[in-house]
This record gives C-alpha cells, sequence and structure tokens, in this order.
C-alpha cells in the first residue's frame, strides 16, 4: 500500500525540493500539499495521511499549535508528524514540538536522506503500534 504524506509549508521552494528528493529516492507515496492551517485542515478533512510534515511558521497558525489541534481528533492523533523550520530552531523550540506530539524535528535546509530515515522510522513506528 502507498503511503500519503501531507505537506504543510508555505515555501514553495521547499515544498518542490521535498517532492523532487522523495521522486529522486523512488518513494511511492502521494503528496498532498496545504500552504496554511486551514487547507491542511480541509485536506484532513477529506483523508487522514500516512504522515504529516509541517513546517511551524505557518501564515495562518503556530505549527506547534496546529499539531495540539490535530492531537486532539481520535483519528488524527496517532499519525506521525515529523516539524521543519527555518526560522525556530533553539532547543526550547524543540523541546515544544516534541511536547507537543512531534516525531521529528528538522531544520532547514534538511538533508532529504536522513528526512527520509526518519520517515521510515516513524511510519515503521506507527504500523507497529497499530498491531
Amino acid at each position: 500500500m502507498a503511503m500519503n504524506i501531507l505537506i504543510v509549508d508555505d515555501d514553495k521552494n521547499f515544498i518542490d525540493t521535498l517532492e523532487d528528493g522523495l521522486k529522486l529516492k523512488n518513494v511511492d507515496a502521494g503528496i498532498t500539499v496545504a500552504k496554511s492551517a486551514r487547507e491542511a485542515l480541509d485536506a484532513l478533512a477529506a483523508a487522514v495521511p500516512s504522515l504529516i510534515v509541517l513546517d511551524i511558521q505557518l501564515p495562518d497558525m503556530h505549527g506547534v499549535e496546529f499539531l495540539r489541534v490535530i492531537r486532539e481528533s481520535a483519528r488524527l492523533k496517532k499519525v506521525p508528524v515529523v516539524f521543519i523550520s527555518a526560522k525556530y530552531t533553539e532547543p526550547a523550540d524543540r523541546s515544544e514540538a516534541m511536547l507537543a506530539g512531534a516525531g521529528a524535528f528538522f531544520s532547514k535546509p534538511i538533508d532529504i536522506d536522513e528526512l527520509w530515515k526518519e520517515i521510515q522510522y516513524l511510519l515503521a513506528r506507527a504500523e507497529g503500534n497499530k498491531l
């Protein structure tokens, strides 16, 4: 079964780079892009993704607050989330993200290989929790 990844970020260059990087790694994944928290909530109402790649600095809501909102949903609370950020890179920012329920945190620019390894780990862990 192919995975579905929701990318929540308003940085078109990052989105294009991530999509291209995953294609080069031959990742069999459907990609949905949301450029705001509102678009992401609409996408999440339609389908539950395998994993969410979430920017902390969204135009309409802080990413950590967005994560807290989706963690309150019974159907979304177990979806793995990888935070990414260019601005919020201090240890306190990472701690806040992890305490809110993120599975991982990467600072931009990211290494696609490292991100992919983390995605694979989080998906395997999530799959193991379903058993």
